[in-house]
């Protein structure tokens, strides 16, 4: 787990819509509908260090509580409530101390078989053995509901990317102490039962034997109707806190990995309490914050393409209770609490400005803070990666000037060595290991040969008929851009893809090859010489080019040259920019400057710049420059769009967010 200074600072740059809505909604009165906040995005697009910086930035003064639902907690639903119900007893200067009586009872009613040989006798026995569960816990734990940590306790263990001050307040929310469920309230609880629509007795203490009957002799659909009555019950307590006097509006509610089966199967039941309350019972809504992480597209949602879902993806920069409002759907339907926001990946100045945060802790890093604009156009700017990447630089012997030194280290930076606690693994390595979890080695290469097309369903379509490859990465969020833009996968995932495929050569020509002949098949002709380009035929490409000069506009032609020049490249891990020019084989000397030997150049140049590992300084910018000036001179007109090319090169400003252009 990693631990920062301020989770605010580490986890929700460029995403203070999120801090504004979580605010917002805390603000509402305790019956206003709030929407189920969802942050939604691939592995290490920052939602966990989200959940720490809202537990920092609304902990110290409103009850919170964080669950992390991942698959290895194993994390049951009454656990689950449990665990939520006891941080959010914790005790606060401006609020009286919150209790949840009914959820309390109701676990304490189906938690262990009660002994009777009749419902007659266990109504009976009831009130006796449930003192008896209870005070037994009380003296082990504390509390009844303190005992949930010791079976499910390590969900709530800290978030990836926790502040101390955040660690502090989960401690503070875990504390241990002697909270006795009062008795008086036994008899208004066990009524509350007798009246809940899913129970068939009526009766109080026969109810809470039915409840047990479900737990311990019922089938599942018995057990996902005590499910079902218990989260009722958890909202009903909170209905019923948030109605006295010195009690806070809104409870902050964190769940965090929700997209595992146990956080699925908790997502649904808490949405459907809250519809049958709110919607079925027309009881007044409760007064719940909820702001929850996937890094995987829901299942209940329908498929991942989104066209059966009502919702469209909103952006969290702007997330507020009106975008909320506008955009939810009917209240007919139970996705009407949905509000799911995509994660952005950070832009330059907040990369610049993460990097400059870390000099705090790691003066180490200061040699570095000007590889900002390559550490983002390598990343694209994915929190974890950028992490990662900076981790890499501080513990390795990278020369700490820049210059030719510096680029040709950086050009090997991939399989360069990242510390992780106790293992020690390349960053190609550890970065394709945590974005892949789950992913075997064979389906690992086979996603590397379909990454080599920058259209990932084309790439599966030809290299992989009929393998879920594509399915699999858009339902975990792998995939760049909003519905509508060429599918491609996340450009740091493809360009760490694409450095393992590069290690098997001769599946790299055949990979680019194909899709070559694929995309000249069907006329796209673009894509065609992309491909070959990657395939390493420079002179197929120039004469294609050379052809095109004179005959297109100059701005058609740029844009062709630019998404050609893209190409990826498998040439040697070693280095610098000028280094991988020469290897490359320029002109044959003595040629005069003919329109296709600069058009030779200026491909080669270009495609060495695109790679912001060959060319990590952007210092090849002034040759690309005077390649497109003497284009303009070999050109008889319509030469203004390559003299601004060249001015673009010579004075080139860094974009705030990723582009093709490296």
């Amino acid at each position: 787990m990693r631990v920062t200074e301020s989770g605010v600072r580490m986890g929700l740059r460029g995403r203070n819509g999120i801090v504004s809505l979580v605010d917002e909604c805390l603000r509402q009165p305790p019956t206003a509908e709030r929407p189920v906040t969802m942050l939604l995005g691939p592995r290490g697009s920052g939602a966990s260090e989200a959940h720490s910086a809202l537990m920092e930035r609304f902990g110290p003064e409103n009850p919170f509580a964080y669950v992390n639902l991942a698959t290895e907690h194993g994390l049951l639903p009454r656990y689950g409530l449990g665990l939520l119900a006891r941080q959010l007893e914790r005790k606060l200067p401006r609020y009286r101390r919150s209790h949840f009586p009914r959820l309390t009872l109701g676990l304490l009613a189906s938690d262990h078989e009660l002994r009777m040989t009749s419902l007659a006798e266990g109504r009976r026995n009831i009130r006796r053995e449930l003192d008896a569960f209870q005070e037994r816990a009380e003296a082990r734990y504390g509390d009844y509901l303190a005992a949930f940590f010791e079976v499910a306790g390590g969900a709530v263990g800290a978030p990836d990317g926790a502040s101390t001050a955040a660690l502090a307040l989960l401690r503070d929310a875990l504390r241990r102490g002697r909270r006795r469920l009062p008795g008086r309230k036994f008899t208004g609880s066990a009524a509350w039962y007798g009246g809940h629509p899913l129970i068939r007795s009526q009766d109080p203490w026969e109810a809470l034997v039915e409840l047990n009957l479900w737990r311990h002799d019922g089938d599942a659909e018995d057990e996902h109707r005590l499910d079902r009555v218990l989260f009722s019950a958890f909202l009903a307590d909170l209905r019923g806190n948030a109605a006295h006097s010195f009690t806070p509006r809104s409870y902050l509610l964190l769940l965090d990995n929700s997209h595992s089966e146990y956080g699925r199967r908790f997502l649904d039941l808490l949405i459907r309490a809250r519809h049958d309350d709110t919607v079925v019972a027309g009881l007044s809504c409760d007064p719940l914050t909820i702001v929850a992480s996937s890094n995987r597209w829901l299942p209940r949602w329908g498929p991942a393409t989104g066209d059966q879902w009502p919702w469209q993806l909103r952006g969290p920069d702007r997330a507020s209770l009106t975008d909320w409002s506008e955009h939810r759907p009917t209240r007919d339907s139970d996705d009407t609490w949905w509000y799911p926001l995509r994660l952005r990946d950070l832009n330059l100045d907040e990369v610049r400005i993460h990097i400059e945060l870390e000099l705090r802790r790691h003066s180490d890093l200061a040699p570095f803070t000007r590889l900002a604009p390559f550490v983002h156009r390598l990343t694209c700017g994915l929190p974890s990666a950028v992490h990662q990447v900076l981790e890499v630089l501080r513990h390795s012997d990278v020369p700490a000037e820049d210059g030719p030194a510096q680029d040709r280290w950086l050009r090997g930076l991939p399989d360069r060595t990242l510390r992780d606690g106790e293992e020690t693994l390349t960053l190609a390595d550890a970065a394709l290991d945590h974005l892949l979890q789950g992913i075997d080695e064979p389906r690992r290469a086979t996603l590397a040969e379909c990454a080599a097309a920058r259209d990932l369903s084309i790439g599966t379509r030809v290299l992989s008929p009929g393998d879920p490859l594509f399915g699999e990465m858009r339902a975990r969020w792998l995939l760049l851009g909003p519905v509508g833009v060429t599918p491609a996968l996340h450009p740091w995932l493809r360009r760490l893809l694409l450095w393992r495929l590069a290690r098997r050569p001769d599946d790299w020509d055949t990979v680019h090859e194909l899709l070559a002949e694929h995309f000249g098949s069907v006329g796209r002709t673009v894509q065609e010489m992309y491909h070959r380009l990657a395939w390493g035929r420079i002179d197929e490409v120039t004469a294609h080019l050379v052809g095109r000069f004179p005959g297109v506009p100059a701005a058609q032609w740029i844009s062709e040259f630019n998404a050609i020049t893209a190409a990826p490249n498998r040439l040697v891990s070693t280095g610098g920019p000028l280094d991988l020019l020469a290897g490359l084989g320029p002109g044959r000397a003595g040629e005069t400057v003919t329109t296709a030997a600069v058009i030779r150049e200026l491909i080669i140049t270009r495609w060495v710049w695109s790679d912001p590992l060959a060319d990590p300084g952007m210092r090849l910018n002034d040759l690309i420059a005077d390649g497109f000036n003497q284009l303009s001179r070999l050109r008889r007109n319509d030469v203004v769009a390559l003299f601004n090319e060249a001015e673009r090169y010579r004075h080139w400003r860094h974009p705030l967010t990723s582009t093709s252009e490296g």
